[in-house]
């Protein structure tokens, strides 16, 4: 079998107008938040580096601030060997198909990984990775746990409206917009999709053409295994984590500060008890 030469694409163009909505703090910009230390698309890039069949790594930023990115972290990065290119202006598949530019000829399978999915283990890349030697096309997913349900706008008036507001107005009260229970969706054969997303180079290039020639709207495209379905080729998918989240809110960032600081503290504990016992392993 070939070994797997994989560039790996990580998306770091978008605005994050839902995080920077919420956050009351100084770095409204996701993927630059501090994270247990590390910035969180460092925290991601530092999955693949070190991987023999990783050859290259592209971190795609906005084109607004690729200029202010690259004076701040272009070093960095360089040393690490990662390539910084601007991706799209407004659509994430846009700047997949920007950095596709950027990947190697040698490259026998590309790797898409969410920049701000910064807690996927190695134990998941691994496992993603295995699966992409056999299938064309691999992706991870969990389980749904919660219960669906599909709704729609209410606009009807609330029956216990107060009749004094009529007359003083609203008087500071809580208002929120509700929407109405249409149906309860059936979960059993549904998943929720993650990322890295791993598939056959010319696969993927191909599936991006039904863009650039016009043959695909791309205006309901979330995720990149889409297209490919839209070709008609499988997608294969593998366990993937609950843990794996994508920092979209603030308090989707303060989960993830606590669970790299755990899984932080975990493997320094694991390093310290190696160390204290290795001469004994090696007796």
């Amino acid at each position: 079998m070939t070994q797997m030469n994989v560039s790996v694409i990580l998306p770091a163009a978008g605005s994050g107008t839902r995080f920077a909505q919420g956050s009351a703090g100084p770095c409204p910009n996701k993927i630059e938040m501090d994270l247990a230390g590390k910035p969180v698309f460092l925290r991601a890039v530092e999955l693949f580096i070190q991987r023999a069949d990783v050859g290259q790594v592209i971190l795609a930023v906005g084109p607004s601030c690729l200029d202010d990115f690259q004076f701040r972290f272009g070093d960095k990065l360089g040393f690490l060997g990662v390539t910084v290119v601007a991706g799209g202006e407004t659509q994430r598949w846009q700047t997949v198909a920007n950095a596709l530019q950027a990947v190697d000829e040698a490259a026998t399978h590309i790797a898409i990984h969410d920049a701000a999915r910064p807690l996927a283990s190695p134990e998941l890349v691994d496992r993603v990775f295995a699966a992409a030697e056999r299938f064309d096309a691999v992706i991870p997913a969990c389980e749904v746990g919660s219960t669906l349900k599909r709704v729609e706008p209410d606009d009807t008036l609330q029956e216990d409206a107060d009749p004094l507001d009529a007359i003083l107005g609203p008087q500071d009260k809580p208002q929120s917009p509700t929407n109405r229970v249409v149906q309860t969706v059936d979960r059993s054969d549904l998943v929720a999709v993650q990322t890295p997303q791993v598939f056959k180079a010319g696969l993927l290039r191909r599936a991006y053409q039904q863009i650039t020639e016009g043959r695909l709207d791309p205006s309901d495209i979330t995720d990149d295994a889409q297209l490919v379905e839209a070709l008609g080729e499988p997608v294969h998918v593998v366990q993937g984590e609950p843990g794996n989240l994508k920092i979209t809110h603030p308090g989707d960032a303060e989960l993830a500060e606590a669970l790299m600081e755990k899984r932080d503290a975990a493997q320094a504990g694991q390093l310290a008890e190696k160390r204290l016992f290795g001469d004994d392993e090696d007796e």
